[in-house]
């Protein structure tokens, strides 16, 4: 099946794969690139394989392939919890074992999820999330609904204008206050990141806010100054304090002790905080903090040791 539509404002001087993703966020990106790389989509009868390539609003977009059909992911996935929805953008609370964007044709996502929530494709702009947090981190995410507050929000984050507070369930007797500046490298392959001094600049600060000595755990709050993959996994095992739970960067030792009652990293994106916007259409954003409650897993901990996440600011 072919598609073709002409692109609106909402996509001017996107590149193309992140415009194709944005109308199709149900197909995977190897897809996507399969799709340049062989030929399948043109602008304005004009066979493009770049990926980078910029488009214009006023643009025919033609692709010869198969997009997934709306409406159809409530029904076959059910729904994704919503903190607020405005016009331009919503925050999701994300469920652990869910990715943000699927890894396989018509999969489930958050992204997907969403876009049977919201009814799918308007004016050829699809859902997008603006950041990323891991499969089984829960919480705070980001998601636009028009082109312009999906090219805004990204700025936003490049700017580090948006506060993004963690909280997590680590390993030892925290501190009560840390910072880690260490520079991330990843390893796309292995798909694992690392402190490395040829890696990118990452910045991390954290603080205790509860804990149980006996049991060697804390309860910490963490502030991403940088958004790097994996970044507090990979800074608060650099720490000396891993998070509970994680398998890839975390104490094996903790893991198995733990293993019946903890079956995930114990990361959670509990806050997300925006600037005073004054512009269209971020302005409804405009000072706005939105918090997610903690998951069960988590909150269990916090309830033994007598803290509650309205504490958090």
């Amino acid at each position: 099946m072919s598609h073709s539509l002409i692109l609106s404002r909402d996509h001017d001087g996107r590149r193309l794969d992140r415009t194709l993703r944005s109308i199709w966020p149900a197909m995977p990106l190897s897809a996507i690139m399969r799709g340049l790389r062989m030929g399948a989509v043109r602008l304005d009868s004009v066979r493009v394989r770049e990926p980078g390539t910029r488009v214009r609003a006023g643009q025919e977009l033609y692709v010869s392939w198969e997009g997934p059909e709306e409406r159809t992911f409530e029904r076959r996935w059910g729904t994704v919890p919503i903190l607020w929805r405005g016009e331009s953008a919503l925050v999701a609370d994300k469920p652990a074992n869910l990715l943000v964007q699927p890894d396989v044709k018509d999969g489930d996502s958050v992204v997907t999820r969403v876009w049977g929530m919201v009814g799918g494709r308007e004016a050829g702009f699809s859902p997008a999330a603006v950041h990323r947090l891991d499969r089984n981190t829960t919480g705070a995410l980001a998601v636009a609904l028009r082109g312009d507050a999906l090219r805004g929000l990204e700025r936003l984050f490049k700017e580090r204008r948006v506060t993004k507070r963690y909280l997590a369930v680590v390993v030892g007797r925290a501190p009560e206050s840390g910072e880690v500046d260490a520079p991330l490298l990843k390893d796309a392959a292995a798909n694992t990141v690392r402190v490395d001094r040829g890696g990118k600049s990452a910045l991390t600060r954290f603080r205790r806010l509860a804990g149980a000595e006996d049991e060697k755990l804390s309860l910490v709050s963490i502030d991403l100054l940088t958004g790097r993959t994996h970044q507090a996994r990979v800074h608060m095992a650099h720490a000396g304090f891993p998070i509970l739970g994680d398998r890839k960067y975390g104490c094996f030792e903790a893991n198995r002790r733990w293993a019946e009652r903890v079956r995930r990293p114990l990361l959670h994106a509990a806050l997300l905080g925006f600037p005073e916007l004054r512009e269209a259409p971020l302005a409804e954003l405009s000072g706005r903090t939105f918090r997610a409650p903690l998951p069960e897993d988590m909150r269990s901990f916090a309830a033994e040791w007598g803290w509650d996440d309205r504490d958090l600011d």
